[in-house]
């Protein structure tokens, strides 16, 4: 079993209320105040989580420094109030960044759900199409 810390947990709760906030403001034809707040809490929380070193050496990996700088970029073009270009230039940092963590997400979810048609596509989308 996995010792979760009292840091991690609130680290925890801070990126579901970051990604609350993005997905609220997204909602509201993209608001550019809730977008901020919710990349600033998700930043945040993710940092509570894993820490800060590991925050900063994650986005800061010679291989993935495109992804850090259009989703940085992003949340510096939010703040400044362009939502629009903002939210898409992050979408596509967050996909950069976190695209070797995609397979294990749907690995997971594949062998979760006993849901035929689900654990089916889950199972496509990790890039293995055994059936068991």
């Amino acid at each position: 079993m996995i010792s979760i810390t009292e840091w991690q947990k609130i680290g925890v709760g801070i990126t579901g209320f970051g990604i609350f906030f993005i997905l609220f403001g997204i909602l509201l034809y993209f608001d550019s105040v809730l977008l901020a707040f919710g990349n600033l809490l998700f930043l945040m929380g993710l940092s509570f989580i894993i820490g800060l070193r590991r925050t900063f050496t994650f986005f800061f990996q010679r291989h993935k420094l495109k992804g850090t700088s259009f989703f940085l970029g992003g949340v510096v073009i939010l703040l400044l109030r362009w939502p629009l270009l903002g939210m898409c230039l992050e979408t596509y940092g967050f996909f950069s960044l976190f695209k070797g963590f995609f397979p294990v997400v749907f690995g997971f979810l594949g062998n979760t759900a006993n849901i035929p048609l689900l654990s089916a596509l889950f199972r496509r989308l990790q890039g293995t199409s055994s059936m068991v």
